[in-house]
């Protein structure tokens, strides 16, 4: 018979629960006991949501405290020598994530091409492993006594040492496998003999182009796994297997879950070559999007596998795990009745798959009330008359300039001399912490209890303090702190038409922070300036040079969730001619330094290097076309969070930027090899201080990092400054760290460095 099934559920909770208790525990309001009976009580929720949904295979082990990729370091032992000193294994999970005061936190990096990020493993040549943790099989023990079997989720051990590093470039990190392999084999063994009949195995390198290493070192896994594991549904995602196809079918698994939402047309192929004596899961449901599902659409997709397989060999899944969608859209009390009707969060992702599934069992007529909800939002879509908006898409078809009008080199000359700064100047990201006293007024006058020249007079003080406290320090170019901002997209797209909201629609970016993306149902456009109020307030609280601080269209589009009735080039460039309306309006009131932040630009690269050009020559033009209009004298920077950059330096190049900043720190400049090895042009600010962790960088640290940077990129090329933006730090290790931070690059300047 065939069945339904969830690869991974939400972890935050429906109100973020699992942020609150983390918090918490992390400021000590609560031991480590409460947070794990918060743990018990969301994971028992989720199970029985899942259960009282239809779902018949539901799993166990995709809950996590921090990152499921962490989780399966913890669990081989994986721990760097840096943290040997931590005996307790909840203080050393945290110290892992987030750093302690003598130990830096570890690398982390985004999660193939989503908003997610993981931690990065750190590997050794001769790193030993053990099976440190019992949290797989605990889990699967907890949800057993409330009832419920599950199919625990790892992992794979290609994956997890495919995404890992060393600090020695020579060590490959699949020579390690004959060392994993083991803590894997104990692990199934024990599972299996705790009664777990299935287990689900992640490798979603498979939609990526392999190595011939990577090929063989999949193959030896799971010729030794199968024969100590459970039956293993060895799980795919993100894209399609491609090449990696007759790979795939061929290991020594019982069942092959493919994502048929990103990559349908591999259906036949996959049909084609699946052994008779696999099971076939099929992803067909957006396990990364929000939008109603098409269910007669993917109910002839089902069908066409039904047809092939047969009913006792299929079973009915999302995409991938729905940890990238919210939790329940029945939370929307606020939202547009029509909109809302176009939606589907998680827990309605699993009311699809039970509906296709029971249709598939019974036939349609027994899921009729799902499928015609499905019918009438599509038909509801089509001819809604808030989607598409004729004069945008005229300005969008229109042939705009995309280069500046001169080279860097004049740009620079031209730069320097308005602005005079000095050698290793000093600047932010753009924001400062984001206080509870910031949230609650912001909160207040949304819900009404203040009124807006209250609320204003409250953002005014509060930017005034980030600029007096900016000029106390000694900052060379200031920012204004963003406090009227909530998020760096959210902000944008409450201003921009084509954009909607909701209330609690929360996603888990890492750890306790959680990101609400804003829907782009419609055709995009700026009917208002966005920023420049605030920024012509702040500019005229100093002499110093103010940046305007901006969101670049590429991450708009890739931390939204995006309509996907047309091109996502399209959308994008919608979104550019917004942002460029707000550019030329800064510049217009004497902004001459605005930044354009794009930390999604690599994030957004497709999986498969034969689809890069296409997507890079649209983001590339998206930005270009964002910054094209202003004059040599205006500064234009960039900031780009941890990605691997060798491989698109080309493209980065291309953006122009006059000053581009990126995230360094945990990775100890090793991201500057890439910039270095370019002989990249203009100029950059590597992050000497890493906002992700509570630690406060000594100036050692900062001019070790610095000096460090200095090797790889000429000095006269480096800008000084954190990570990323301070909202999420509070005032105390800000102050502290800037001050380190600007003494660090002043001390530089005084060793005639340049």
């Amino acid at each position: 018979m065939t069945r339904s099934a969830n690869l991974g559920f939400p972890r935050i909770g429906l109100h973020r629960e699992l942020k609150h208790a983390l918090e918490a525990y992390w400021k000590g309001a609560i031991d480590a006991a409460a947070l794990n009976a918060a743990g018990r009580q969301l994971r028992a929720r989720h199970w029985q949501l899942q259960r009282a949904a239809g779902i018949d295979v539901i799993p166990s082990n995709d809950f996590s405290f921090y990152d499921h990729v962490l989780d399966m370091t913890a669990t081989l032992g994986a721990a760097p020598p840096r943290f040997a000193g931590i005996t307790d294994p909840t203080a050393l999970y945290f110290a892992m994530a987030r750093g302690t005061e003598a130990a830096p936190a570890m690398e982390m990096t985004k999660w193939f091409d989503t908003n997610y990020h993981y931690i990065v493993p750190e590997l050794q040549a001769g790193q030993s492993f053990r099976l440190a943790t019992s949290k797989v099989v605990d889990e699967f023990l907890e949800a057993r006594s409330l009832g419920i079997e599950t199919r625990p989720v790892l992992v794979g051990p290609v994956t997890w040492l495919s995404l890992g590093k060393s600090k020695v470039a020579a060590l490959d990190p699949l020579s390690l496998l004959d060392r994993v392999l083991p803590v894997y084999a104990e692990l199934l063994a024990t599972l299996k003999a705790t009664g777990a009949e299935w287990v689900q195995i992640d490798e979603p390198i498979l939609a990526l182009d392999l190595t011939a290493a990577q090929r063989a070192a999949l193959r030896r896994s799971y010729d030794l796994l199968q024969a100590v594991a459970p039956r293993i549904m060895l799980a795919s995602y993100f894209g399609a297997l491609g090449d990696n196809l007759d790979l795939a079918a061929g290991l020594h698994v019982a069942g092959l879950h493919i994502d048929l939402v990103r990559a349908p047309e591999q259906l036949p192929a996959v049909l084609k070559a699946l052994p008779a004596d696999k099971l076939l899961s099929v992803g067909v449901i957006d396990g990364r999007n929000i939008w109603r599902a098409d269910l007669d659409g993917q109910l002839a997709l089902v069908s066409a596998a039904w047809d092939s397989v047969g009913p006792d060999r299929l079973e009915i899944a999302p995409s991938c795990s729905l940890l990238h969608s919210p939790v329940d859209l029945d939370a929307e009390t606020d939202l547009d009745a029509e909109l809302k009707s176009w939606l589907a969060f998680a827990t309605q992702k699993l009311a699809e798959i039970s509906a296709l599934t029971l249709a598939m069992q019974k036939g349609r007529p027994a899921a009729r009330p799902v499928f015609e909800a499905s019918a009438a939002a599509a038909l509801s879509h089509r001819q809604s008359p808030r989607i598409h908006k004729p004069a945008v898409a005229l300005r969008a078809a229109a042939d705009i300039r995309l280069a500046r009008p001169s080279p860097f080199a004049v740009r620079r000359e031209a730069q320097q001399q308005r602005f005079g700064l000095p050698a290793f100047p000093t600047t932010t990201i753009g924001s400062f912490p984001q206080t509870p006293e910031v949230r609650e007024r912001r909160a207040a006058f949304r819900h009404g209890r203040i009124d807006a020249t209250a609320y204003h007079r409250f953002l005014e003080t509060e930017t005034e303090r980030a600029v007096r406290l900016q000029e106390q320090i000694g900052l060379d170019v200031l920012v204004h702190g963003e406090f009227e901002r909530s998020d760096m997209v959210e902000y944008f797209g409450e201003q921009l038409d084509g954009f909607a909201f909701t209330g609690n629609g929360w996603v888990q970016s890492y750890g306790s922070r959680c990101v609400k993306p804003p829907v782009i149902y419609g055709d995009v456009s700026r009917p208002a300036p966005m920023t420049v109020r605030w920024s012509v307030y702040a500019a005229a609280l100093s002499d110093r040079p103010m940046k305007g601080m901006l969101t670049g269209p590429v991450t708009i589009l890739q931390w939204s969730f995006v309509r996907v009735d047309q091109p996502r080039a399209e959308t994008c460039r919608q979104i550019a001619l917004a942002i460029r309306d707000e550019v030329l309006d800064l510049e217009a009131a004497g902004i001459g330094i605005i930044q354009i932040d794009e930390p999604a630009l690599r994030e957004g690269l497709p999986l498969r290097r034969s689809d890069w050009t296409g997507y890079l020559r649209w983001a590339v033009d998206c930005f270009r076309l964002t910054a094209s209009g202003v004059a040599d004298d205006t500064q234009v920077h960039t900031h780009m969070c941890y990605a691997e950059f060798n491989d698109i330096m080309a493209a980065i190049a291309e953006l122009d930027a006059d000053v581009i900043s990126i995230e360094t720190s945990r990775s100890d400049m090793e991201l500057l090899e890439a910039f270095r090895d370019f002989s990249y042009p203009n100029e950059i600010g590597p992050g000497i201080w890493d906002i992700h962790s509570p630690r406060v960088p000594g100036q050692g640290d900062m001019e070790a990092l610095l000096l460090k940077a200095a090797e790889a990129i000429p000095p006269a090329q480096l800008w000084v400054n954190p990570d990323c933006g301070l909202k999420t730090r509070g005032w105390p290790e800000v102050e502290a760290a800037l001050r380190n931070l600007v003494e660090t690059a002043r001390r530089l300047r005084g060793s005639g460095a340049r």
